[in-house]
């Protein structure tokens, strides 16, 4: 019997973040995995970012996350999105390389001080009537003084094409067998039923480019992490393709949906309506002509191009119809045909804020098992997971992000508050502050706090701390200093539409006119020299003030609410005035604070009221 701080089961985004977490925090971690070549695998589209899920991954770094590191190093394409919106929205989006990717985050596993690996299938947990003490593996026993569940899309899953249904897990490796159960009977710990989907991948030769749309990357120097990492020129990255689908696949689709596994009744579990298969889409969007379809090559390695867009259930022989029929790939070779994955996950009630188990001390569960989609949402819950797992055995109290601090803080209060009975996506919408919480300034807003918990040096920590008084002394001189009517300037200011200009505004006050961008300005004013995002990150923070300025005023007075604390052992049940469902709610979630407690769906302002009457009565 091997003994541990912390076990991490698991070797996906969410069980490398939170093993990665508890090493660096200097506990002795061991991270069970069914195959070791398979950890940081990317079983459905290999890229990393995207809507919202970037900013998520530059969270992820700032606090001290490898997530960001490893997807620098993979890339094969990056982009910058919605760049013709508002920078609250603006985030990064990578293609990956499948196989280089993995190898990264691999080998960082390899080199971390205090991380053991191992080879092998949990099958049970080790506890007494009262708290976890370890995990059992096949006849094998390890005991640990907390244990982190991040199992992802492989407990008891299922592989589903047409009605054929195969136990297996992404990617052709081994479904996780008997944890699940045991979860459930041994623990009475309650499951749920999700499904989720990948495309076809086309033989890249194969493909008539020449009739697609090219999509090529940003050309500017990107990258996810604050660290110096890599950043790929555009001349070296790859192309992508975009295509679309038609009436002719429309038909196919129609034609055969009796035969997949979602419209045959062969799926139980319930799929995320924010990533819908291409069958549910001509369902759902019948006045749609057609949808958009991206290729995107897995690998410099590998002659595989992945269909985003395109995941279906379908049997392999409707696969077959449903490809021709698109325009650049009517003599495509599919290398791997799409398919349906079901897989037990844990039902939100069963956890808190810290991700901890309710009724199991010392248990958390990170990633998907959570009842959340995608790479990044995962790493982002196994990251916290680990981190929590360590505070719990330091007795120190959890780290829970606000909804004005974070992405994750905005995630993980949804699951807990409003729970979910889909795989849960994070997207921009859901955030209250998107402007608070851009990409650009998460290194500002969490930072400090992966500082304060240990998972950022010092060293780093300074150089944060260097950066934003550069950033204040940059944005005294811009306040002060007045623009003259210097000819070149005043050519500048006439070429952007100002044919009345004249000398006295400050350089800020130029700033915030629309079409001033400050990497213009800087060559009429002295400042202090900048990378480009730090140019970008200056020039939001002047021009959006008062933008800015207001949401944190409206964070504060969340912030207000969040301060009125519930004390663990109140009881609802017995609660004057309460409605039942609130009471229900209320006990289910067991919130930590007003504010959490207003968001509960169920739980509607005169259910607060009354708690907050209680609460008064009770001080």
């Amino acid at each position: 019997m091997s003994n541990y701080d912390v076990i991490v089961i698991g070797g996906g985004h969410a069980g490398m973040e939170a093993a990665f977490a508890s090493a660096h925090l200097g506990k002795k971690t061991l991270l069970i995995t069914l195959n070791k070549k398979m950890m940081s695998n990317m079983p459905c589209n290999p890229s990393i970012g995207g809507s919202a899920k970037g900013i998520v991954v530059r969270e992820i770094d700032a606090l001290g996350g490898m997530m960001g590191k490893g997807a620098d190093y993979g890339q094969l394409q990056m982009k910058m999105l919605n760049t013709g919106k508002g920078p609250g929205v603006q985030c990064l989006r990578a293609q990956e390389d499948k196989l280089d990717y993995p190898k990264v985050m691999q080998k960082f596993a390899e080199e971390t001080e205090n991380l053991e690996i191992y080879e092998g299938m949990a099958t049970a947990l080790l506890h007494d009537e009262t708290k976890v003490t370890g995990v059992k593996v096949g006849d094998k026993e390890f005991t640990s003084k907390a244990v982190v569940i991040t199992t992802g899309t492989y407990m008891e899953s299922v592989i589903l094409r047409g009605h054929h249904v195969e136990e297996a897990g992404p990617d052709g490796e081994k479904p996780s067998k008997g944890l699940s159960p045991y979860l459930r009977d041994n623990m009475g710990i309650e499951l749920i039923r999700l499904k989720t989907g990948t495309p076809q991948r086309i033989k890249a030769d194969s493909i008539d480019y020449s009739v697609l749309e090219e999509q090529l990357g940003t050309d500017a120097p990107l990258k996810f992490s604050f660290e110096d990492t890599n950043i790929l020129p555009l001349d070296k990255q790859i192309k992508c393709y975009l295509t679309y689908t038609n009436e002719k696949t429309h038909k196919i689709i129609r034609d055969h949906l009796l035969e997949s596994a979602m419209y045959g009744g062969v799926v139980k579990g319930v799929g995320p309506r924010y990533c819908p298969s291409i069958e549910d889409k001509v369902v759902r969007f019948a006045d749609k002509e057609r949808h958009q379809l991206f290729l995107e090559p897995e690998s410099i390695h590998t002659d595989s191009v992945y269909l985003q867009g395109f995941s279906t259930s379908m049997p392999e022989y409707v696969q077959d119809e449903m490809v021709h029929s698109l325009k650049g790939l009517e003599h495509a070779v599919i290398l791997k045909y799409a398919y349906a994955i079901e897989y037990d996950a844990i039902k939100t009630e069963e956890y808190d804020y810290s991700l901890e188990i309710r009724k199991w001390p010392g248990l958390f569960i990170g990633g998907q098992i959570c009842g959340t989609s995608g790479y990044e949402e995962a790493a982002a819950l196994g990251l916290i997971a680990g981190i929590n797992a360590c505070r719990k055995i330091d007795g120190k109290e959890p780290l829970i992000l606000s909804r004005d601090q974070s992405y994750i803080g905005v995630m993980i209060d949804d699951l807990v508050s409003k729970g979910t009975k889909e795989p849960y996506r994070l997207l921009s919408s859901r955030a209250e502050y998107r402007l608070l919480m851009r990409s650009d300034n998460a290194d500002l807003r969490l930072t400090p706090i992966g500082h304060s918990i240990g998972l950022i040096s010092d060293e780093r920590y300074n150089r944060l701390l260097e950066k934003m008084a550069k950033f204040d002394r940059n944005k005294a001189l811009l306040e002060s200093t007045h623009m003259g009517e210097k000819e070149d300037f005043v050519k500048y200011m006439n070429s952007l539409g100002y044919s009345d200009y004249k000398g006295g505004p400050t350089g800020a006050e130029i700033l915030r006119r629309p079409p001033v961008k400050l990497k213009d300005l800087v060559k009429y004013i002295e400042l202090e020299e900048m990378s480009d995002e730090e140019m970008f990150q200056l020039e939001v923070l002047i021009k959006y003030e008062g933008y800015i300025s207001k949401e944190m005023k409206e964070a504060e007075r969340l912030r207000k609410v969040d301060s009125i604390k519930i004390p663990g052992n109140i009881d609802y049940t017995h609660m004057d005035g309460l409605r039942l469902e609130a009471r229900q709610k209320l006990n289910a979630v067991r919130p930590l604070n007003v504010g959490q407690a207003s968001r509960i769906s169920g739980v509607n302002p005169s259910d607060i009221s009354m708690l907050l009457m209680h609460l008064k009565k009770g001080q």
